[in-house]
């Protein structure tokens, strides 16, 4: 099962999101998501459990625990969308110089 972690201090680390998540169950993976430029966290994670009842538990375990001055917002993570709902989706027309339009002169 995948869960997502939010609200996350950019101090913690992977191995200690992962100690509060093994006390539930065993934990796969542990990912915190950082930024492509920066490479500094963004404030959120992804944590793997094998199993849906371990991290049905761990879900109802941590959501709302305080981690380092920061209240965590834990759930099942939703799966990605189709186009990565970036910032640019649907219609691309306007912008720009003129709003899109196409002018005669």
């Amino acid at each position: 099962m995948k869960i997502y972690v939010g609200n996350l201090a950019h101090e913690v680390t992977e191995e200690e999101l992962r100690e509060e998540f093994q006390t539930f169950g065993q934990v796969a993976t542990v990912d915190i998501i950082k930024d492509k430029f920066t490479g500094r966290p963004k404030g959120f994670a992804f944590v793997e459990m094998p199993t849906v009842s371990e991290g049905q538990a761990a879900i109802a375990g941590l959501s709302g625990k305080v981690l380092q001055d920061r209240t965590l917002t834990v759930n099942t993570a939703r799966p990605r969308t189709e186009g990565g709902g970036g910032r640019y989706q649907g219609d691309r027309r306007g912008g720009g110089f003129g709003g899109g339009r196409h002018r005669r002169y």
